[in-house]
């Protein structure tokens, strides 16, 4: 350890040992984690050495200092980094939700960037032609409907497919590793915002999620897989205890906190005429309909047990409803905040909630859900306590299941 003598002036003496402590306090929190591509490089780049390479990256892609991945591996003697892969929302994360990306070539290292958000999700042989290894290191939010670990496992099939080898350099889950919590996915609703089924909100990092994905066969092929761990990441961490910076993964989840907004309304965010916030600075931080009267709604969703998460009326200029705050720690059940706030607006005139443009059956709700059930019970009334007790059973059969792959 490292010996650091500091000037003290004599107001401060008798507050130092506070202050010193505080001071230590930060420096641990700054220095806690160091995700997989700092153990990779400090390992001398082992699993790849020698070898010609693509990676699985965008604008989250970087070491703990905050310096990219692949200027990184691009700049290593023993590596051949020759291709890179991008997902939903482009190499930089600015693309919209949805939004097609083309293929590009990466002003940064000069390399050709394929999309996999494009006419494919999947990488073509083509694209991995001459590749010995596919590295993947994208920055989750821990939700199943995000797709970056979609992308993951569509690249984990492909490896498999064309004898590739697949590495997954790991990142801390910004929920933490211990909230699983929600709905799991019927067979006939896997896509791509639930390409396997676990609770929508499963607790694990990218690497746990690889080894349970090829374990258990749910792609079509597997691979040889090989998962480069953090240091320093424990389960009960959230995002705010890694002491690292937070890079805006895609343009609605700009901060830390936001994966727990995300989890709280993206399900209803697929409902009709409701405003969250999406393309303003607290993206899903807020629930608002043309309909709702603010303190009434409010008053009903502070009705529900949510230790951890406030709620008071929001009013604006499209329509008024309530505006959440999240504890990054709450105990509150967040996945669950989806369901009281669909039966809230329901109860409160919201009719048309499940309304979808020609009675379209492929209905996104669905998708996100992982089945056709909450429109059914919402409509049928059913208590929203009894939808939730529904996911238990579920919820803790996966707790089981993924023990054996966890790696903190």
């Amino acid at each position: 350890m490292l010996s650091v003598r500091c000037f003290r002036p004599p107001f401060l003496r008798a507050w130092w040992p506070v202050v010193a402590s505080v001071l230590v306090s930060m420096g641990a929190a700054r220095a806690q984690v160091q995700p997989g591509i700092d153990t990779l490089r400090d390992s001398g780049f082992a699993v790849v050495a020698g070898k010609k390479i693509g990676l699985v990256t965008n604008q989250t892609s970087t070491d703990a200092s905050g310096e990219r991945d692949r200027v990184i591996l691009r700049r290593a003697a023993r590596v051949n980094l020759t291709t890179l892969f991008t997902p939903e929302h482009g190499l930089e994360g600015t693309e919209l939700a949805g939004q097609y990306v083309p293929s590009r070539k990466d002003p940064v290292t000069g390399l050709p960037a394929f999309s996999l958000y494009a006419a494919t999700r999947k990488p073509t042989p083509g694209m991995l032609r001459g590749l010995d290894a596919l590295v993947f290191d994208l920055q989750d939010v821990g939700c199943r409907s995000y797709t970056y670990l979609s992308t993951m496992a569509k690249c984990m099939e492909a490896c498999g497919e064309n004898n590739v080898e697949f590495v997954v350099l790991d990142r801390p889950n910004p929920l933490g590793g211990n909230r699983v919590e929600g709905p799991g996915v019927e067979p006939e609703w896997i896509s791509f915002v639930g390409q396997y089924p676990v609770p929508y909100v499963h607790g694990m990092t990218a690497g746990e999620l690889a080894k349970m994905i090829n374990d258990k066969g749910w792609m079509a092929a597997r691979c040889k897989l090989t998962v480069v761990p953090m240091r320093g990441w424990r389960r009960g961490m959230t995002w705010a205890d890694t002491g690292l910076r937070w890079i805006k993964s895609s343009p609605n989840i700009p901060r830390g906190n936001s994966p727990a907004y995300y989890v709280a309304t993206s399900i209803v965010g697929d409902l009709t005429g409701l405003d969250l916030g999406i393309g303003t600075d607290a993206p899903f931080e807020r629930v608002a309909a043309a309909y709702l009267n603010a303190e009434s709604f409010a008053a009903t969703l502070r009705a529900f047990d949510l230790p951890g998460v406030a709620v008071t009326p929001y009013h604006g200029a499209g329509g008024s409803g309530a505006t959440l705050r999240i504890d990054p720690h709450a105990g509150a059940n967040l996945t669950a905040l989806n369901v009281y706030i669909a039966s809230a607006l329901y109860r409160s005139g919201g009719t048309r909630l499940f309304a979808r443009p020609k009675a379209d059956p492929d209905h996104m709700l669905y998708k996100v859900y992982g089945s056709r059930a909450l429109q059914a019970q919402v409509e049928g009334g059913v208590s929203p306590g009894s939808i939730v007790g529904g996911w238990s059973a579920g919820v803790e059969r996966f707790r089981r299941e993924r023990q054996g792959y966890l790696l903190y």
